[in-house]
């Protein structure tokens, strides 16, 4: 399989920003929240995948689904990614599973806290199955927050089969009311502003900071800010990693 050398780089950037939301060890068990989820294997027949934020380790728990998989005796792994069952999915299928928790997590930022709690993700995917044959996947993933429901402590991802189609790839889910958003392009803005999208838009013209800052008539400070601010985002090593998935992302 060829190696999908931006999703690794996007991976680990998105497990930094996602774990520096941990900030404690508060809440719910560990032994408490995988009771649980056994049960919740056993009764609907799916893969689940739970990832403790702050120790950095997933537990992986197989139901009746993963007979479909090639994923062997996968019990635990030392990170916050379920690699063999991302190898499953195409780079593109990898990259927009990214792109979607990318999207949800900045949705959740800008909701009250007391709400965060009430959505959840869910994703259309397409897994090679152990036989070879390409099947659609539906991809549930809850966040598990602290008693203050400030800080991230789990993340629950939840892999069946797809029961019925719908439009669309990835919807935020307001688990209370039932109401459902797209998460596409037209969202971004709750990602990167309207003058940061503007800045990118000027870097990948190849334009430099003094430049942009001339330009626009700010300060060579500002547009540095901006481009920290814009790395920050969207969790890339540089503004060229931005760029490329700015434009996958829709933002340019």
């Amino acid at each position: 399989m060829v190696r999908n050398n931006h999703f690794t780089e996007n991976r680990k950037t998105l497990d930094k920003l996602l774990r520096s939301e941990s900030k404690t060890d508060g809440g719910i068990p560990l032994s408490d929240i995988l009771a649980n989820m056994r049960f919740w294997a056993q009764v609907e027949n799916v893969l689940i995948v739970v990832s403790d934020m702050a120790e950095g380790k997933s537990h992986i728990i197989a139901g009746g689904f993963a007979r479909h998989l090639d994923i062997g005796d996968y019990q635990q792994e030392n990170s916050i990614w379920e690699s063999k069952i991302l190898s499953l999915m195409s780079p593109q299928e990898q990259e927009e599973k990214y792109i979607a928790e990318l999207r949800f997590f900045h949705y959740l930022r800008h909701l009250p806290r007391s709400r965060k709690t009430d959505y959840y993700l869910i994703s259309k995917l397409r897994f090679r199955f152990k036989e070879g044959d390409i099947h659609d996947v539906l991809h549930r993933m809850y966040y598990i927050f602290d008693d203050s429901s400030e800080d991230l402590r789990y993340a629950i991802c939840i892999y069946g089969p797809l029961p019925f189609d719908f439009n669309g790839k990835s919807y935020a889910v307001n688990s209370v009311t039932g109401i459902k958003e797209e998460l596409t392009a037209s969202g971004n803005d709750s990602i990167l502003s309207r003058r940061e999208c503007q800045i990118l838009a000027m870097i990948d013209t190849g334009m430099k900071s003094a430049e942009i800052a001339r330009q626009l008539n700010i300060s060579i400070h500002t547009v540095s800010r901006h481009r920290q601010e814009i790395i920050c985002k969207l969790q890339v090593k540089n503004t060229h990693e931005a760029c490329r998935l700015a434009k996958s992302m829709g933002l340019l």
